[in-house]
């Protein structure tokens, strides 16, 4: 059995990839929980192909979108909105968030 995570793969490009790396503060009310409600909201956009994520003292989380057009729904998203306000005030000392288009992919299963 293999005990590597799934990573995402997809086959139509072009795609979109918000990369947004964050190093966080101390501060943990609410933070696991407001980051399920994210990803719920951000699973109901058309145009969400999912996301991955880590974090070892750097986070580095990459959602997937089909085109810019969703993105920016989601980056109107009243929760995204609350959230990111939140974030700034106390859950992360430093963050860049980056949107990158997709135009090639390798991938590769032993």
């Amino acid at each position: 059995m293999n005990d590597l995570p799934q990573l995402l793969h997809f086959s139509e490009l072009p795609y979109y990839a918000v990369i947004f790396t964050s190093i966080r503060t101390e501060a943990t009310e609410d933070y696991a929980e407001t980051n399920n409600v994210l990803t719920e909201a951000a699973s109901a956009i058309p145009g969400f192909l999912g996301q991955e994520s880590t974090r070892d003292g750097l986070g580095i989380a990459v959602s997937y979108w089909k085109d810019l057009e969703s993105i920016d729904q989601w980056r109107k998203h009243l929760a995204h909105q609350t959230a990111k306000q939140r974030g700034i005030r106390e859950w992360y000392k430093t963050y860049t968030l980056r949107i990158c288009k997709v135009e090639s992919h390798n991938h590769f299963v032993k």
